[in-house]
């Protein structure tokens, strides 16, 4: 029987690599015209911009993500308690949304240099003001919702750290500081570095933030020379040298995981936080809580005052449509990932030879491409199989039919299942792993076959996993923007496409609406994320007293 599962999880895996395969391919296939004028003029600066946004985006987010983190695990100030899990929750905001949010506040003749003017009487010319529409400011937007994922991980490894170490460092005469840098931080650096991965490969992925900054990175030529040069193969070959970014950002990850220092002590102790009192208490209160406040709630505010002032004019109306298709693809891509990674995690399960590890590892490629990448790869191969069955169904039954699969929701779908079931996998292998392999055992003894058991024993025990993988591929399938952009058929709109369209068009205060369903949606995921961490970290701490 396990060989039915390892056929299957094969299966999987060919069809979600197919557009991995394209795109690959576009790297060493023949160069178009167009591709051609795009290396010689465009290539270099997509290059060194991409570089240098998603560089400055991984130091800004461990910068904000380590200092938040170590002071939550290792001080105890006001506000500590509630601020540990809500440092999590500006993952549940777009970046695309805080983009349009502070440039309506910052540019020229936003609320905040007018006030500026007004308070000082300074005149056009008078005074330097960042400009917000720039690479720096892209790299800051980007940082305030992408360090919690370096906070997260680096928290947990700073609390899993045993005291001993820090307080054996504290008496060979080490401040607080030196045993950050030459004790704590280098111990927790490959978690750390995994987290800065994350945050990078979402910034090499991000659509929304540089296309309305106007910068030139890989996201935004390829949808330019998708549409605008109307050139499908020089946009292949442009997702071909984003996958060489990504694939270089994914082998220094691992390099930076090498090398990490292990725990000598057998039984790790709780950390003691220590107690701040008079200013530093309400100073580290104001540092933990700034990047929440400048990333979820001052967004968050302001549109709900542009909502209740204006709002979309199509509430009411349209608005439901945009609500019902959102769910409609997301609600689809969510039940069928679940079950795409219920069966790869089983089938590893049940069976843990390298052939089966090796399906299950190129079936959850997808995450690490960004959603431009895996759009133009899966438009080339249905394009092809749309035409086959064409061909088919006109030689053997004389039907004429157009294109069954290009241009329609299954696209989309298709593309969004090879991006998350990564996200499913891993949310699906954690609650298998919580499994006990006795009850397999017990279950087969009694006469049940593999699939009776896995949806007997195992799916009503890990029911809170299974929630949780469709809640979260639900959320990351409502706020992507890029392949949606792509992929969606003629006059589909999705609460995404809805806040993107009219943002382009400045018009923020309509686009509100469908901005804060997003976020509302978003933080469901975060809250449950940020709070199970919290559970976690407290039972450990019981454990270890």
């Amino acid at each position: 029987m396990s060989r039915a599962w390892t056929i299957g999880s094969w299966l999987i895996a060919a069809i979600v690599a197919a557009p991995i395969a394209v795109v690959l391919y576009a790297l060493v296939g023949p160069a178009s015209p167009t591709w051609s004028h795009l290396r010689e003029t465009v290539l270099t600066g997509y290059i060194v911009n991409t570089a240098v946004l998603t560089v400055a985006v991984g130091v800004l987010s461990a910068i904000i993500g380590i200092a938040a983190a170590w002071t939550v695990a290792t001080r105890d100030f006001p506000g500590r308690r509630i601020l540990s899990w809500a440092l999590v929750l500006p993952l549940a905001t777009p970046a695309y949304v805080v983009a349009y949010v502070y440039t309506d506040l910052l540019e020229f003749a936003g609320p905040v240099q007018t006030a500026l003017r007004a308070l000082t009487g300074w005149g056009v010319g008078e005074y330097a003001f960042p400009p917000i529409r720039s690479l720096g400011g892209a790299a800051v937007v980007l940082s305030l919702v992408l360090y919690p994922y370096v906070y997260l991980l680096a928290r947990t490894a700073f609390e899993a750290q045993a005291a001993s170490l820090v307080d054996a460092a504290r008496v060979l005469g080490a401040g607080s500081a030196r045993a950050f840098y030459t004790i704590a931080l280098p111990a927790s650096r490959p978690v750390v570095a995994g987290g800065v991965a994350l945050a990078m490969m979402e910034t090499v992925a991000d659509y929304g933030v540089v296309d309305y900054f106007g910068i030139s990175t890989f996201t935004t030529g390829i949808l330019r020379t998708w549409f605008a040069l109307g050139d499908r193969g020089a946009a292949v070959q442009l997702a071909g040298w984003l996958f060489v970014v990504v694939a270089i950002l994914i082998v220094a990850e691992q390099a930076a995981r090498r090398g990490g220092f292990s725990n000598p002590v057998v039984r790790t102790r709780a950390a003691v936080p220590v107690r701040l009192s008079g200013a530093r208490a309400w100073l580290a209160t104001l540092g933990c809580a700034l990047p929440l406040f400048l990333g979820l709630v001052v967004p968050a505010v302001v549109l709900a005052r542009y909502a209740f002032e204006t709002g979309d004019p199509l509430l009411g109306r349209g608005f439901g449509d945009f609500v019902a298709t959102t769910f409609g693809v997301a609600g689809t891509t969510a039940v069928l990932a679940t079950l795409l990674a219920l069966w790869l995690a089983y089938g590893v399960r049940l069976n843990q030879s390298a052939p089966n590890r090796l399906a299950m590892r190129t079936a959850t490629l997808g995450y690490a491409l960004p959603g431009a990448v895996l759009a133009v790869g899966v438009l080339m191969p249905l394009t092809g199989l749309d035409k086959a069955i064409a061909r088919f169904l006109n030689a053997q039954f004389d039907l004429g039919v157009g294109l069954l699969l290009t241009g329609t929701a299954a696209a989309l779908v298709f593309a969004y299942l090879a991006r998350f079931l990564t996200v499913a996998y891993n949310a699906c292998q954690g609650g298998l792993d919580k499994v006990h392999r006795r009850l397999d055992d017990a279950a087969r003894s009694l006469g049940a076959g593999s699939f009776r058991v896995l949806r007997e024993v195992h799916v009503p025990l890990m029911r809170g996993a299974v929630a949780s993988a469709i809640l979260l591929v639900f959320i990351d399938v409502t706020k992507e923007l890029p392949a949606t952009l792509i992929l969606r058929p003629f006059n589909f709109e999705t609460l995404a496409t809805r806040v993107y369209r009219l943002a382009s068009d400045e018009r923020l205060a309509e686009a509100s609406t469908a901005a804060l369903a997003i976020i509302g949606l978003g933080l469901l995921p975060a809250l449950v994320l940020g709070l199970s961490s919290t559970r976690l970290r407290r039972s450990r701490a019981a454990e270890a007293i």
